[in-house]
């Protein structure tokens, strides 16, 4: 009678929990809750359960409408998450599940969630970050970068920056997430199309033809968004305005804000000519990082 009792009073909570849901993937494992965590030009973000572990996901969802006059990216922006649900690093958020909704015009996908949410909110909740503590963040966002950009075949992320690098703060852990813009390259390492956040765009990408390199551009950015806590670009009004300076090779002003020349020296290495920009592989060898051990080392 006892274990009936307690067998009803799981139903009961499976019941209810399904009614909290506004919406169920279609294999019934994963329930999306109205909690919005995120919202982007291209997505939305809401907290969602994973009922089959016990445990609280990312629920991802993009509006294929804002691309109905271009199918072929639906197919790509389809095919490219598919492939990223293959990706495993520790640096990188993980990606269970996908699948299009044809009734509501949806693309979804599960992801992990990651309890401090971005970098860039986490850095500004935290004022007073050693620089100790920004190069432990820097060194796994390279991590998750040498990840993608030596695997086969070559993966760009084209959009990084602070926003689309989420935090673990208990564990002092950041991964690369937001993959809705990343690109799959040939053998040549090559890529065409104009995507990204204006602001962390390196010269090359107005250009249409750009390698990996672009993530080294933007992750030095990233870093340089660390230490100032400013937009990169941000007295520029305009997207006219960035793209003028950035292709005139004008760097952001806040780089004047950088006073360790050690900092300022590494981020100007990877914000150079693509030509000298170092690899993800080559900067984690840079002397910038020596002596620093983050928590997987």
């Amino acid at each position: 009678m006892e274990s009936l009792k307690i067998l009803n009073s799981l139903n009961d909570m499976t019941i209810n929990d399904e009614e909290n849901f506004e919406e169920v993937d279609p294999s019934g494992r994963y329930g999306r809750y109205s909690d919005l965590l995120g919202a982007g030009a291209v997505k939305k973000v809401y907290r969602a359960f994973d009922q089959e572990e016990g445990i609280e996901v990312a629920w991802n969802q993009v509006k294929l409408s804002n691309f109905s006059d271009d199918q072929s990216v639906i197919e790509r922006l389809s095919t490219e998450i598919k492939l990223l649900r293959n990706l495993r690093n520790k640096n990188i958020i993980t990606l269970f599940h996908v699948w299009r909704d044809r009734k509501h015009n949806t693309l979804n996908f599960i992801t992990e969630i990651c309890t401090s949410g971005n970098l860039r909110e986490y850095r500004k909740k935290h004022r007073h970050v050693s620089i100790k503590a920004l190069k432990k963040w820097s060194k796994q966002i390279l991590k998750g970068l040498d990840y993608l950009h030596t695997h086969e075949p070559c993966i760009i992320h084209r959009d990084l920056n602070c926003s689309n690098v989420f935090v673990n703060g208990n564990v002092g852990e950041v991964k690369i997430g937001d993959f809705g813009l990343a690109a799959i390259t040939d053998k040549s390492h090559v890529a065409h199309s104009v995507q990204g956040t204006p602001e962390y765009m390196a010269p090359e990408l107005y250009e249409e033809e750009y390698t990996e390199m672009v993530d080294i551009y933007a992750f030095g950015l990233c870093v340089l968004e660390m230490v100032t806590m400013e937009i990169p670009y941000c007295e520029c009004d305009s997207i006219a305005k960035i793209y003028k300076k950035v292709t005139a090779g004008v760097m952001p002003k806040s780089l004047s804000k950088v006073k360790d020349p050690e900092v300022k020296a590494f981020i100007e290495k990877c914000i150079g000519k693509k030509r000298d920009r170092p690899s993800a592989a080559q900067l984690l060898e840079d002397s910038f990082f020596v002596e620093v051990v983050d928590y997987d080392d």
